[in-house]
Order: structure tokens, then sequence, then C-alpha cells
């Protein structure tokens, strides 16, 4: 397994991407001013884009995995590769999500903790409805952790 900085043509991995933020425009928000990693392992499975939001606080603003290598612990390695990158240079590692029991679960299993919520966060920035697991987001489900 390697992960990897990706500096240029970000975009080429759109389709993932698009997994986790499903409305481009969106993603077109944070992609430049993020510094995105990608996993492979035998082949790209998973890229992950963070964000500096100031008062030492580094943000995952986008985490996919390809559906086929879901809970293989690509997710979990890319996480922990971030904390450990940038222990000592931020103090915060947070992530904002939708309200759904699996995601939620995932993350407090990677060592996360409920911070805030942002209330209609979903409905406000999306020109449609958004849907995970079934579930319709709403509020964006802030949770952070130390590192």
């Amino acid at each position: 397994m390697i992960i990897r900085e990706v500096k240029d043509n970000k975009k080429q991995y759109l389709s993932l991407l698009l997994l986790a933020d499903e409305q481009e425009d969106m993603i077109d928000r944070y992609i430049e001013r993020g510094t995105m990693y990608i996993l492979e392992d035998n082949g790209v499975k998973s890229q992950c884009i963070v964000t500096d939001e100031g008062n030492g606080i580094l943000e995952i603003k986008n985490i996919a995995i390809y559906p086929d290598f879901q809970k293989k612990g690509y997710g979990k390695a890319l996480i922990e590769f971030i904390a450990n990158k940038f222990k000592g240079e931020y103090s915060i590692l947070q992530v904002g999500t939708g309200d759904v029991p699996s995601t939620i679960s995932f993350y407090e299993k990677c060592g996360f903790n409920r911070s805030h919520v942002i209330k209609n966060f979903f409905v406000d920035n999306y020109n449609h409805p958004i849907y995970e697991n079934d579930i319709q987001l709403v509020d964006m489900i802030y949770l952070q952790r130390r590192i």
C-alpha cells in the first residue's frame, strides 16, 4: 500500500471525488486549495483532500473509497496517514459529514468525537436533495480528533 500526494490534475480522480461529494461545483470550492492524497494498492483504491481551516485545524473535505474496496481498511489507513503526517503542524483533524449512523460510527472508530452541527447545510448548499444509505442529508455533523 502506497499513499502519495497529487499536486497536478487532481480532477483526473473526479469519479472518486464524486463518491463523497456528488456536486462538482462543491468540489471546486476546495480542490485547488486542498492537499490531495491517493492510496494505491495494486491500483488506486481511495483518495482524501485536506484543507487548512486556520487556528490549528486541518479538515478532511473529501474522502472516498471505491465501493468494491470499502470495509477493507483503506479509509482508516488514509486517516491515520493524515493524522501522523500533520501531527505537530496542526492540533485538530476535523471532518464534516451527513447525519448517517454508519458514517458517524466509522469516524468515531477512527478516534473522532462529535464537535458541532451546521443546520441545513446540505439543503442550503446543494441544488438537489443528497441521500446516503437512503437517508436525506440535512445538517452537517462535524467531528474532531486531536492529533
